[in-house]
């Protein structure tokens, strides 16, 4: 198969991955996945490999080919694995699980080379920019900063006291962090850089966002500039695009008639991808925050969605 410029990937409880085509919304590949759910899909950095989260594993399928059998599996959590992604230059996979861990893995050796404990479920992992720190939410409302420079955690912050962080995410150039939790809120904090290599976070702003839960929450890529959004996917069959200048509401996305789990966004930010339990995806212009394709397909709710359509990263 030659390499498609645009790789977009769902996962379903239905256990399987499907493969689409962007523009036209045709499915051309499915990955059965029968030993559990899948809750989260990475594309590698080189647009080479897909990594699925599962329990209490995380298999590497090949983008490229056809075979349904995983190329790599990484086995060391005990329980569902909730956070995978890729160090830019894509030479280590970092994860975090509700075994209360968060581990990283050389891609190319075997076994995990490093896990650092959070004491509670791990909902959500990000990488900083700077790739030397790992940012992880857990379902004690925890926040940590792991510097894997130092190999310890750099610092912890509990926004809100016993309500679980479900996800995380970081401005492109390292100077916001967005957490949102199970009661609809976001809180914003400034990135500022300390003397030390250390990460201090400054309160920036409080957003009640939606009134269920915040599933998925995402700042836009650095092509997206001047403009600068942070999307998140409720529980409410919406997503909310916000205006991080004074966030300010910009769009509702309407269409989807259950929860939304995931959302990625095209690498110019123009174009935002969400995954629901209506057992669909869907692809939403920016611009005026219209539907442009339903993806459809799975069985049962579609829960996570991976999209690479830019070039490889320069680290």
């Amino acid at each position: 198969m030659s390499q498609p410029s645009v790789v977009l990937a769902t996962a379903s409880y239905d256990h399987t991955i499907r493969f689409w085509e962007a523009k036209s919304g045709r499915c051309y590949r499915t990955i059965q996945y029968p030993e559990s759910q899948v809750n989260r899909l990475e594309i590698t950095p080189d647009k080479r490999y897909l990594a699925a989260a599962g329990n209490p594993h995380i298999r590497l399928f090949d983008v490229n080919a056809n075979s349904p059998q995983p190329v790599m599996s990484y086995d060391s959590h005990t329980n569902n694995v909730m956070a995978v992604g890729f160090q830019c230059d894509g030479n280590w996979m970092y994860s975090g699980s509700e075994d209360g861990t968060v581990k990283i893995w050389d891609l190319r050796a075997p076994g995990c080379q490093r896990e650092y404990e959070s004491r509670a479920a791990v909902n959500t992992v990000v990488l900083h920019p700077n790739q030397t720190e790992l940012i992880s939410g857990d379902q004690n409302g925890n926040i940590r900063v792991w510097d894997l420079t130092a190999n310890s955690c750099s610092c912890e912050l509990v926004p809100e006291v016993d309500t679980a962080v479900r996800s995380l995410t970081v401005m492109w150039d390292g100077s916001l962090v967005v957490a949102a939790n199970n009661r609809g809120t976001c809180y914003v904090w400034r990135l500022m850089r300390g003397t030390q290599t250390m990460t201090n976070f400054e309160p920036l702003h409080k957003l009640q966002a939606h009134d269920g839960y915040i599933l998925k929450c995402l700042l836009s890529p650095e092509l997206c500039e001047p403009n600068r959004y942070l999307a998140t996917a409720s529980s409410d069959h919406t997503v909310k695009i916000w205006n991080v200048d004074g966030f300010t509401l910009e769009k509702t996305l309407v269409g989807h008639q259950r929860w939304v789990w995931d959302c990625v966004f095209s690498v110019d930010g123009a174009f935002l991808i969400t995954a629901s339990s209506d057992s669909t995806a869907r692809l939403w212009s920016m611009a005026n925050g219209e539907e442009i394709k339903v993806y459809r397909g799975h069985q049962k709710a579609t829960v996570c969605c991976a999209l690479h359509d830019g070039t490889e990263p320069s680290c």
